[in-house]
C-alpha cells in the first residue's frame, strides 16, 4: 500500500478512490461487456496534482489508464487490476475563447457540445460532434480522433483541433501546435490524435471554431432497396456535391429509432438516408435541387425536406439516437465500427444481413455514408454467455470483412481492447512493430495504457490471427514486445 499512501499525501480524499464500491463506476466504458476494478481511481483537479499522480505511478511502476468520460465503446479506458485508473474529468474549464481568429482553449475534461453552447452567442460552433457530444470529453475526442455525422464535410477532430498540450510519462510537458495555421516540424498533432492515450495525457487542447452556417436543410430519402441507397451515396459524391452529413439507417435501425424517438422515419423502408446541406440560402436552394433529383433518379420512393429548424433537428434526433433506440428489441448492443470503400456498401451490407442470419443475432446498421463508415448494432443478451460469445465472433467476421473490401478496423471509435485481434490481421509484424517503436519514443517505460490499441506478436498468436500474415517472417522487433 506504499503507492496508495503517496497518493493519498498530494490528493485529497475526495480525489482517491481505493474502496471497491467507491471504484465500481469506473470498472468499464461504453463497452460495458469488458470490465475490471483498477488498483486505485484518480480524480484530480489541478497540474499539480495531475503532475504528482505521474510521478508517483513513474516511481513504483504503476501503469496509468487515462479517462475521461467513459463514453468510449472499445474498451480504451477499461482499467487495470494493477493500474491507475486517471480521469480527467474534473479539467472542465473552457480557458479562452478568441472570437476574432475563431479559436478556443479548453481542458480535456470540457464536453464536447459544450464548446459550441459556450460560442453560439458569437455565431460559432465547434464542428466535430460524435452521437455522444452531450456527454463525450474533448480530450476522449483527441483520444480517439472522434468525427460525427458532420465529419464527411467538416472533418474529424484532428482537422479542427490546432494545439496539444500533454503530459509525459516522463513528467515532461510539450505544447504542440497553437492557434496559428501551421506549425514547424513533424505533424505531432497527427500523431496525438486517435493515439488512445498511449503516447502522453492531454492537459489542454486548442480547437478551431467554425461561423455557424446562415441556412441548413436535410432531406430524408425512402428507399425500397438497401442496394438503391447504397448507390445513391456513391452518386450524390461523384456529383461533385459534399453534403454537411450523409447518414443511412437500414429497417431495423430506422424502426428503432422511429419507435424512440418519433422523429418521422418512414418505418417501413429498407433504408433511409439522411442528407444534410449547409450554407448561403443560394448555395443550399440550388444543391437542395440538385440532390432531391439524383435521390430519386437513383430509387428514392420518397424525398422530405425539412420545412425549418424544428424539423431539421427532429431528423437528426432518430440518428442521434439510434444507439440507444437498439434497447427496444435486446437489453445489450455491441456497437461495431470499421471503414469501408463508398463503392462497397452494398456489398458489405448484404454480407452483414447474411452473417447477421448465420449467428442468430440482429444487426441494425446506422452508419456515416458519405465516408463509408460503418456502426453495425449487434443486438445480444449479456445475461446468456452464449450470445455474448457469438456478438463477439460476429463482430470480429465483420471487421474482417471491412479488411477484405479494402477498408480498416475502425473509424472513429479507436482500437482499445476490442479490435487487438483485427489489428492482427489488417498489419503485417513490421508495420506493428513501427507502432510499438514510435510508443516507445514518447513512452519508453510503457507506463501508458499498456495493451491496447496496439497488440503484440504473442498476442496476435494467441488470437490466431496472424495466419492472414503467415507467409512474411515474424518482425525481430516486435518481438522484444
Amino acid at each position: 500500500m506504499r503507492f496508495e499512501a503517496a497518493l493519498a499525501h498530494v490528493l485529497p480524499r475526495e480525489a482517491l478512490l481505493i474502496e471497491a464500491e467507491a471504484k465500481r463506476p469506473f470498472e468499464c466504458d461504453g463497452l460495458s461487456a469488458y470490465r475490471e476494478l483498477p488498483r486505485v481511481v484518480c480524480l484530480p483537479r489541478t497540474r499539480d496534482e495531475l503532475r504528482a499522480i505521474v510521478a508517483l505511478c513513474r516511481e513504483h511502476g504503476v501503469p496509468i489508464v487515462p479517462r475521461g468520460a467513459g463514453t468510449g465503446l472499445s474498451g480504451g479506458a477499461l482499467p487495470l487490476a494493477d493500474g491507475c485508473l486517471l480521469s480527467l474529468a474534473r479539467f472542465n474549464r473552457i480557458l479562452h475563447v478568441d472570437v476574432d481568429n475563431r479559436v478556443a482553449i479548453v481542458e480535456p475534461g470540457v464536453r464536447n457540445l459544450a464548446i459550441s453552447e459556450a460560442v453560439a452567442p458569437h455565431g460559432l460552433y465547434y464542428a466535430p460532434d460524435p452521437s455522444s457530444q452531450i456527454a463525450c470529453s474533448i480530450g476522449g475526442n483527441v483520444a480517439e480522433n472522434a468525427g460525427g455525422v458532420h465529419c464527411l464535410k467538416y472533418g474529424l477532430t484532428v482537422h479542427n483541433v490546432l494545439g496539444l498540450n500533454v503530459l509525459l510519462a516522463s513528467g515532461e510537458e510539450l505544447a504542440i501546435g497553437g492557434a496559428a495555421l501551421d506549425a514547424p516540424g513533424y505533424d505531432l498533432l497527427a500523431v496525438l490524435n486517435g493515439s488512445e492515450g498511449l503516447l502522453g495525457l492531454v492537459t489542454e487542447v486548442t480547437v478551431k471554431l467554425l461561423p455557424k452556417p446562415p441556412v441548413a436543410q436535410v432531406l430524408l430519402a425512402a428507399f425500397t432497396e438497401v442496394e438503391a441507397a447504397a448507390a445513391a451515396v456513391a452518386g450524390i459524391i461523384e456529383a461533385g456535391v459534399i453534403p454537411a452529413g450523409l447518414e443511412m439507417m437500414d429497417r431495423l435501425a430506422t424502426r428503432c429509432a422511429e419507435d424512440y424517438a418519433h422523429c418521422g422515419y418512414p418505418a417501413d423502408a429498407a433504408a433511409i438516408l439522411l442528407c444534410e446541406l449547409d450554407g448561403t440560402a443560394d448555395e443550399v436552394e440550388a444543391q437542395r435541387v440538385r440532390v432531391a433529383g439524383l435521390l430519386r433518379a437513383f430509387g428514392a420512393r420518397d424525398v422530405r425536406e425539412s420545412r425549418d429548424e424544428t424539423e431539421r433537428l427532429a431528423f437528426w434526433k432518430g440518428r442521434k439516437c439510434a444507439f440507444p433506440a437498439i434497447g427496444r428489441i435486446a437489453p445489450d448492443y455491441y456497437c461495431m465500427d470499421g471503414t469501408i470503400p463508398r463503392r462497397e456498401l452494398s456489398r458489405v451490407l448484404n454480407r452483414i444481413a447474411a452473417m447477421s442470419a448465420e449467428f442468430g443475432l440482429p444487426v441494425a446498421n446506422v452508419f456515416h455514408a458519405g465516408d463509408g463508415n460503418l456502426h453495425p448494432l449487434i443486438a445480444y443478451d449479456a445475461n446468456d454467455d452464449g450470445q455474448l460469445q457469438r456478438a463477439e465472433a460476429l463482430g470480429a467476421r465483420i471487421l474482417e470483412l471491412c479488411i477484405e473490401v479494402g477498408g480498416t478496423v475502425t473509424g472513429e471509435h479507436g482500437v482499445g481492447v476490442e479490435k487487438l485481434a483485427g489489428m492482427c490481421v489488417q498489419f503485417t509484424p513490421s508495420e506493428l512493430a513501427a507502432f510499438h517503436r514510435l510508443k516507445a519514443a514518447f513512452d519508453p517505460a510503457g507506463l501508458l495504457n499498456p495493451g491496447r490499441a496496439i497488440p503484440t506478436l504473442q498476442r496476435c498468436a494467441e488470437f490466431g490471427a496472424m495466419h492472414v500474415h503467415a507467409n512474411r517472417l515474424p518482425h525481430p522487433d516486435l518481438e522484444r514486445f
